[in-house]
């Protein structure tokens, strides 16, 4: 009995929200590790294979949700200088940004809540953004937001782009700014990281506008109001807003969104977007874009193959379409004057013989870019030729790295799905730890589309993952299944991590395309050189199919007159039009107890010493309480490790807080010994990543319960905050 309970406590309740993008390219082949493309000697396809549209197809209407007017193209322009920012040297009761601080490391120096004292951790208040579907509407909300605080104000936004300040005390709301986001413009997901604090250094101390609350919205619109009464900044682009649809040519409501907090480096705001999955070719551009932070003023562009034209497109132009697209959070560095952008692959993930020789050098990469120009400094490459959606979905985290000489390296930390992390200088984007190249699976299984024949390994971290798959690794909550599992195995093509994508029947993708880290990133303790990463292990279940396949199914873009929901999305089954090819995505599971296939655990949580890069701990994430088999609860307190999204932080007072888990808690770990010393069940799914900070002595961890709708998780407008019940 208790191992049929044991084995019915696991399924996986959703993989996880990701979004495939990348990016431009450099002007030569990129320098050091992670470069590896195609065979020497390997034809390109003719280059008047394919086309994309017409550059006069117009945009749909409400596509420029606001109707701002876009005004003639503009000429590359530099930023105004800016003064220094509150996340330069965050106030010691602040969490100013959405990773805290300029290196986005996730640490506070708080530590008035200790593991001895945590048992008097209560919820102080709730406060509900007032963003949920409505009647009607299908459920694609999931917030991931993190608030931020700057001294006697909370500044957070809701899954629609709402805008509001709170006190930090009561969760009393001080004013609250509509978007008036139209349920049209949600691309796969409702979702809204965070907001961004500027300081001006043109508006004096004192008035309207001098300190700002900027956001990019699933509308493709740059907002900044002021921070004391909400009211929009009359002097930053039109009426307070920048449209980012300009240039981007023919699109539709949703296929193009923003929800991650833009940077701010060196004056220059810079944007980057999700592109709708699983589209078409010719999806939207991937561009990468810098505005003026005091007033909205266009600077430059970095677009992929246009990579030196850094302008607007010209009248009847647009900027070049499919891409690779970034969706992750970014992070920059004003020393250097350098923003990083995490990329993912061009459009139609999973196949890549249509794509430039400039977007096989940037796609699923870090690509380093002046802030300056636009021009791309550096690349560093995680994955060659991807056609597995090994986008990147964490932000960077920067820290100054000590060599064995005692030297120091102004570094760069970049988690991966793979479970791969890079240590790269972050002034040249040459590995600090070592990277090597493996041999992969090649040429691969599509005709005219070779794989890479080696792909890159950080053998000097370690890797948050497992060995591959084996059969006897297949599971199931009986005999029954773990049988049909291991037949579900054998139809597969399965030759590890690259298995090439496969037409004639399945491959299986391991550690997949919701392995490893994603959007929640990692957190990073600099006085002890302790990092923190939660991460998934699911691995899924695809095969490409014909185009008459395709349109058997129903796989139809977003932008087809026809399409209706469920007709291929971000995740999943997806057309790919205007290639050879649909894709057929799903979990690697038994689909009739929505169980997966391997063996637990699906969640882990990781401690590295970065000085000696060794495991400190690792232990699974995540109870069954809110998972078992037929997507029923088994209210079982069984730590088993579910999937999760959503980052950890870590504080002075020796704690780790992280939600993320499908079991909908928000956890507290000792960080020295890696034993969990609090748990809260939440009203939602905790999919978002805390943050804590101090107003009036008292220190408050919040945590935005909204839930995931692609997790299966309770969807709510909840942030829960918490502090001691003992301190006044």
């Amino acid at each position: 009995m208790l191992r049929t309970l044991l084995l019915g406590a696991t399924i996986i309740a959703g993989t996880a929200v990701t979004a495939a993008f990348a990016q431009v390219p450099p002007a030569d082949q990129p320098p050091g590790n992670g470069n590896a493309t195609v065979a020497p000697g390997t034809p390109a396809p003719p280059a008047d294979a394919f086309s994309p549209p017409s550059p006069n197809a117009p945009q749909s209407p409400g596509v420029n949700a606001a109707n701002i007017p876009d005004g003639p193209p503009a000429e590359p322009s530099e930023a105004t200088p800016m003064v220094d920012q509150v996340t330069a040297n965050p106030a010691h009761d602040d969490w100013p940004g959405y990773a805290r601080d300029d290196r986005a490391t996730r640490y506070s120096p708080l530590d008035q809540i200790t593991p001895s004292n945590i048992g008097h951790l209560k919820r102080a208040f709730i406060y509900h953004t007032g963003s949920k579907p409505g009647p009607g509407q299908t459920n694609k909300w999931a917030a991931e937001t993190t608030p931020i605080k700057v001294g006697d104000g909370l500044y957070m936004c809701s899954a629609l782009n709402d805008m509001m300040r709170i006190d930090p005390a009561t969760g009393k709301e001080i004013w609250h700014f509509h978007a008036n986001e139209k349920y049209e413009s949600i691309p796969y997901t409702a979702a809204c990281k965070a907001v961004v604090y500027y300081t001006s250094s043109t508006v004096p101390e004192g008035e309207h506008c001098h300190h700002r609350i900027l956001e990019a919205t699933l509308d493709e619109r740059l907002i900044e109001v002021d921070s004391e009464d909400g009211k929009v900044c009359e002097g930053f682009g039109w009426h307070g807003m920048v449209n980012l649809m300009k240039g981007m040519g023919e699109s539709v409501p949703g296929f193009v969104a923003e929800t991650a907090p833009p940077p701010i480096v060196n004056g220059a705001i810079i944007t980057n977007q999700e592109i709708l999955d699983g589209q078409r070719r010719w999806a939207p551009s991937g561009v990468i874009r810098g505005y003026d932070a005091e007033t909205g003023r266009f600077l430059w562009a970095w677009d992929v193959n246009r990579p030196h034209e850094h302008g607007e497109p010209k009248e009847g132009e647009h900027y070049s379409r499919g891409t690779p697209n970034s969706w992750a959070a970014m992070i920059g560095d004003n020393a250097l004057g350098l923003v990083y952008v995490p990329t993912g692959n061009s459009a139609a993930d999973y196949y890549s013989a249509m794509r430039s020789p400039e977007e096989n050098k940037v796609s699923s990469a870090v690509v380093a870019i002046d802030v300056k120009t636009g021009e791309p400094r550096w690349v560093f490459q995680t994955v060659h030729k991807d056609v597995w959606d090994y986008d990147i979905g964490s932000q960077p985290t920067l820290m100054d790295f000590t060599k064995p000489d005692g030297s120091t390296v102004p570094a760069l930390i970049m988690p991966t799905k793979r479970g791969q992390t890079f240590v790269l200088d972050r002034r040249t984007g040459d590995p600090v730890l070592p990277v090597e190249e493996r041999p992969a699976p090649s040429p691969g299984m599509v005709p005219g589309d070779p794989r890479s024949p080696t792909q890159p390994w950080s053998v000097g971290m370690p890797r948050l993952g497992f060995a591959p798959l084996k059969e006897s690794d297949m599971w199931g909550m009986s005999p029954i299944d773990q049988l049909y599992c291991r037949l579900k195995y054998r139809r597969a093509h399965y030759v590890g991590e690259f298995t090439p994508p496969s037409i004639d029947k399945p491959w299986l993708e391991y550690p997949g395309y919701n392995g490893g880290s994603d959007w929640g990133s990692v957190a990073y303790d600099e006085k002890t050189g302790i990092l923190i990463a939660n991460w998934n292990n699911t691995p899924m279940y695809d095969q490409l199919v014909s185009r008459k396949k395709a349109d058997k199914l129903g796989l139809m873009p977003v932008d087809d007159p026809n399409f209706k929901p469920g007709g291929g999305g971000a995740e999943g089954a997806g057309a790919m039009a205007e290639t050879p090819y649909g894709i057929v995505v799903s979990p690697f599971w038994d689909e009739y107890t929505g169980m997966m296939c391997n063996r637990p655990p699906y969640g882990m949580i990781t401690a590295i010493d970065m000085h000696t890069q060794k495991v400190l701990w690792q232990h699974p994430l995540g109870s069954a309480r809110a998972n078992g088999p037929f997507g029923l609860p088994t209210h079982l307190p069984l730590t088993i490790g579910t999937p999760n999204n959503g980052g950890p932080v870590i504080t002075a007072g020796g704690l780790i807080f992280v939600a993320a888990t499908t079991d909908n808690m928000i956890h507290a770990f000792d960080i020295h010994t890696g034993k969990e010393v609090w748990n809260d069940v939440l009203p939602g799914g905790g999919q978002a990543t805390p943050m804590t900070y101090e107003y009036k002595g008292k220190q408050y961890v919040a945590i935005m319960a909204g839930g995931h709708h692609f997790m299966m998780t309770p969807v709510t407008d909840d942030l829960v905050v918490y502090a001691l019940d003992n301190v006044n």
